[in-house]
């Protein structure tokens, strides 16, 4: 059985734009509620879909995570064809990663990582949660459970590679925080249990911006933007936008 693939979206409002960046294995409706909410308070939202995402296991351990950077960069210089001169970036997990990197390489007018690692001891944590992806899409195939199960182990020894690419482009992040100027607020859920939520203090505590906050969601879990406080995450991420010079 074919599953219906998600797909990028945009949604138009004013001259401030947010660029909304997905976790790894997820795909656009990771933060599509927050695209909604944020144009329903006037701005401009845009989130596109990594290479290997939105699409089966199998392609995504063809995908790697310098096409990752690429398709966040690539989505970025879109809006600004567009003429959105002034875009922030919010990301989830490992979007939030791809934006702290743009944040240090681009001139942005703010970075919102959510829920991001910064520290990779948490191989464990990524191999079920791509092991989690991996079933959850099968099921939807129609496969019974013994051929899953094969499939699956088979997909988990192909990963290793994407792993460590994974754990490489964390660290390049992490060695690179400190050179942040642009205005930061650092999200994290005290309930999650795929990252180190140390990695919220961390770049909390380095970024070189003045203008920084860091806000913890005590009843969320890592896929925080769908979390039960994902109404007060919208208006906290809207207060911080609001409060930006731009």
């Amino acid at each position: 059985m074919k599953v219906k693939e998600p797909e990028p979206f945009f949604f138009e409002g004013g001259e401030r734009a947010v660029l909304l960046l997905h976790g790894f294995t997820g795909h656009s409706a990771d933060v599509r509620m927050l695209g909604r909410f944020l144009n329903s308070k006037g701005y401009t939202c845009s989130a596109p879909i990594y290479r290997g995402h939105g699409k089966s296991p199998e392609e995504l351990v063809q995908a790697n995570a310098t096409e990752w950077w690429e398709d966040a960069l690539s989505a970025l210089q879109e809006l600004q064809d567009k003429g959105y001169e002034k875009v922030a970036v919010a990301g989830l997990s490992l979007g939030g990663v791809l934006g702290l990197k743009i944040a240090y390489s681009n001139p942005i007018e703010a970075v919102i990582p959510m829920c991001s690692p910064m520290f990779f001891d948490n191989e464990e944590q990524l191999t079920w949660g791509f092991k989690r992806f991996a079933k959850e899409y099968k099921q939807l195939e129609k496969k019974d459970e013994e051929t899953i199960d094969r499939e699956v182990e088979a997909l988990i020894e192909d990963a290793k590679d994407l792993f460590l690419e994974v754990a490489s482009a964390i660290q390049d992040v992490k060695d690179n925080v400190d050179t942040i100027y642009t205005p930061t607020m650092v999200v994290q859920a005290s309930k999650d249990q795929m990252i180190n939520t140390e990695s919220a203090n961390y770049i909390y505590e380095n970024v070189e911006a003045e203008h920084k906050e860091i806000k913890w969601y005590e009843e969320s879990g890592h896929a925080i933007t769908f979390d039960k406080e994902k109404d007060q995450l919208h208006e906290d991420i809207y207060k911080f936008l609001e409060s930006l010079d731009w």
